[in-house]
């Protein structure tokens, strides 16, 4: 059988296994890990069996940092190039691997054996550097294992005969509290759902105060009660589980070691909204858990907890169906998700409607993060004033923060909302800290005169993130990092995103190499301010977080970099002054700005 015919028949395999036409990007996926590209000939046959053009599924592909439109090497390894991995010594590690393989990052060697380059941040930050190679996850690089990675590559030997200690991940949990303390018993949220009935439960979730922990802080009741209330005779429930905020890893531990109490939750929200399936966007880059949540969804379906009258009520029916994703940051945005379950680019949606309201497939949709799920269904079991026993008023419960950089012990920790950040860095034993990074890189740099603020909505609100950084680490170079990482990250939409953000990371580039005047300063700010206000979605409005940030609180790290000769040569104000005199019109100064 010829490539082109062993193509063919792989995708017709694939399209007559399916039930539905909105899995573009999961038959892409497959092609790409079948082929380590996605052949034309495979292009054409989805586009006559879809009924979509070649040029919309070029448009996909493109979209999407995983899948190619051309070969990549046998071994195609992928360097975590997220700041800690940087911190870690990734950029060396990558060197040592390319020289010993004989290329340029972001090369395939000619001979088709390896392709080396980077990814964004592969959620494996408390015990990194890491990578992935054919898509799966390797962890604790450092230059023993590179060389060896380096002969297994030049040997050809399979990734089934690696070692497995390098596809090792640890659950790495350094403190837990109420969540992680309480396991459930499987079944035990919905028996409840089904004693009490969906009013009680759901009040019992609303008085909890139970708020989206992605981030937003949304109330969880209210979104189900607004989902349930919609006029329509199909509902979703989706599980946003595409972890891509850099620095934040702890729902690969609940997705690794908590999946039945997920399922349990998305199950709950099912049964009180009448939605009737269930989907779980798993982030690419945690390809590695897909074959247990699998296994844990056969093993539910089994006991009579998913499938068709669950617990033996009839009208109870709900079932999980997990989607891949294939790199990219936008889709942890709730509209972008969706797009992206429909097979499409992940480009944000204009809101309202919101996804409540007209969501996946245009029906009404409920979506949370994993965290929100699993405390809900402990929140159905154990009742609201076990929640609220933590926390503050506006923030009860606790939160998961993934905790990285320079510590003696990064990993998992579950604190009280209203945890002062100097207790949490007390508690990973970090000394000597100038800098905390709370919710990645859209989220703040906070100065160490600022470290008695707590873990909080009303204070300081994340999904999850917390990077540590000390008095070694050059600031601006951990801002460079995130700049590029928005660059990198952007869907490309809005001229906002696209184009600001690659002139900020021009001007960072620019302080970085000593090049930049106080003029540059102001240019950032100008930029950042254009984006918050004007770009499409959160992605852009917080891109330029750190950087201002870092102009605010860490002068320090840039006003040494500031050189003014080479501030602007040209005064546009002063040439403009004799037009001014002779017209007799004024504009204050403000170019565009007219005044008589």
């Amino acid at each position: 059988m010829t490539s082109t015919e062993h193509a063919i028949e792989f995708v017709n395999e694939l399209l007559d296994a399916s039930s539905t036409d909105s899995q573009l990007l999961q038959y892409l996926i497959r092609i790409q890990q079948e082929f380590s590209f996605i052949p034309a000939d495979t292009i054409t046959l989805l586009s006559q069996r879809l009924a979509v053009t070649p040029a919309m599924i070029d448009g996909v592909i493109d979209f999407y940092s995983f899948l190619h439109a051309t070969p990549r090497g046998e071994y195609d390894i992928l360097f975590s190039d997220n700041i800690t991995d940087r911190m870690d010594g990734s950029q060396l590690l990558m060197k040592l691997l390319c020289d010993h393989l004989a290329i340029q990052p972001g090369e395939t060697s000619k001979d088709g054996t390896a392709s080396v380059d980077t990814t964004s941040c592969t959620g494996m930050c408390d015990q990194g550097p890491g990578m992935l190679v054919n898509g799966q996850v390797v962890t604790r690089l450092d230059e023993q294992r590179i060389e060896l990675i380096a002969d297994f590559v030049l040997q050809h030997v399979p990734l089934t005969d690696w070692p497995d200690e390098f596809f090792q991940v640890d659950e790495q949990i350094r403190r837990s509290d109420l969540m992680l303390d309480n396991r459930i018993v499987r079944g035990e949220a919905l028996r409840t759902l089904v004693r009490d009935g969906i009013e009680t439960t759901l009040d019992t979730i609303d008085e909890a105060g139970l708020r989206g922990r992605g981030g937003a802080g949304f109330r969880t009741a209210l979104k189900w009660s607004i989902c349930r209330e919609t006029q329509a005779n199909e509902r979703y429930v989706v599980c946003n589980a595409d972890e891509g905020e850099p620095g934040t890893f702890k729902d690969r531990l609940l997705l690794q070691s908590w999946a039945d109490e997920l399922l349990e939750g998305m199950t709950l929200c099912g049964g009180i909204t009448g939605a009737q399936k269930g989907l779980i966007y798993l982030r690419g880059e945690y390809r590695f858990l897909l074959a247990g949540l699998n296994d844990t969804i056969a093993a539910r379906r089994s006991a009579g907890l998913l499938g068709k009258s669950i617990l033996g009520k009839d009208g109870f029916d709900f079932d999980v169906e997990i989607h891949l994703g294939a790199g990219a940051y936008i889709c942890g945005e709730e509209s972008s998700l969706i797009e992206s379950l429909e097979g499409k680019r992940g480009i944000p949606r204009r809101r309202p409607p919101f996804p409540v309201a007209k969501g996946y497939l245009g029906k009404p949709t409920v979506v949370n993060n994993v965290e929100t799920f699993i405390a809900a269904a402990q929140i159905a079991i154990h009742g609201s004033d076990w929640f609220r026993s933590r926390g503050t008023q506006e923030s009860s419960g606790t939160k998961l923060l993934s905790i990285s950089g320079d510590c003696p012990r990064p990993g998992i920790y579950e604190f009280p909302f209203g945890t002062r950040i100097s207790e949490i860095l007390s508690e990973c034993g970090a000394e000597n800290v100038q800098a905390v990074q709370v919710a990645g890189a859209a989220g703040h740099m906070i100065p160490s005169g600022q470290f008695d603020k707590t873990i909080a909505y009303e204070d300081i609100a994340t999904a999850g993130s917390f990077m540590v950084f000390n008095r070694e680490r050059d600031m601006l170079a951990v801002a460079r990092n995130f700049s590029q990482f928005f660059v990198h990250e952007s869907c490309g939409f809005c001229t906002p995103c696209r184009v600001g953000g690659k002139l900020l990371d021009d001007l960072v580039y620019k302080l970085l190499r000593g090049r930049a005047s106080r003029y540059d300063l102001e240019e950032i700010r100008s930029i950042a301010a254009l984006m918050r206000t004007t770009s499409h979605c959160g992605l852009g409005s917080t891109a330029p977080n750190a950087i201002i940030d870092l102009l605010d609180h860490f002068p320090s790290s840039y006003t040494s970099h500031l050189d003014e000769r080479f501030g602007p040569a040209f005064d546009i104000d002063a040439a403009l002054e004799d037009a001014r005199e002779i017209s007799g019109r004024r504009d204050n100064g403000i170019i565009g700005e007219e005044l008589t």
